[in-house]
């Protein structure tokens, strides 16, 4: 935003620090009106007949905003918290199945989500019952730090099943 001498407009119509109106002043008085008062001059407006400018203290206003758009950001970051998909087969061997559970559990224990997801290939489609007990199995594995988010659901090839963690 252009303060005081960057504003290149002539006539500006200038605001108060409370919000209230001074009417429409040229570039000179108003910026001898904002040294008089202790404030910056800073356009807001330059579109229209007369650029619009408002008497405020800039380094405080500034200051706010960075401060509003940091918790912005926090709060966008604690709303996405990262998520990690872990892929299962229905015919998974104990070993992997335990290797992925330890993972899965380093991950819901940080505070993130996880997404569970089979691919059945070819006949294994008859056998999506069995892809369900694995989710389910899974799912049951890590209630102590995880819950599950609903049932797993099948679209198409893909079963998938959401576990949040457990707040705390």
């Amino acid at each position: 935003m252009p303060i005081n001498e960057q504003i290149r407009a002539k006539q500006m119509l200038v605001i108060g620090p409370n919000g209230e109106q001074l009417g429409i002043k040229s570039k000179e008085e108003a910026l001898t009106l904002a040294s008089y008062a202790g404030f910056d001059l800073v356009l807001i407006n330059d579109k229209g007949e007369n650029a619009v400018c408002k008497l405020m203290d800039y380094n405080k206003f500034k200051y706010e905003k960075k401060k509003k758009l940091k918790e912005s950001q926090k709060k966008q970051r604690e709303n996405n918290a990262e998520m990690k998909e872990y892929r299962l087969s229905p015919n998974i061997d104990v070993h992997d199945f335990n290797t992925k559970l330890t993972n899965a559990r380093k991950y819901l224990e940080k505070g993130h989500k996880i997404k569970l997801s089979i691919r059945f290939r070819g006949r294994e489609m008859q056998f999506t019952n069995k892809g369900k007990e694995v989710l389910l199995k899974f799912a049951e594995e890590l209630k102590e730090v995880g819950t599950l988010d609903g049932n797993p659901t099948l679209e198409g090839r893909n079963m998938m099943a959401m576990v949040s963690p457990v707040k705390k």
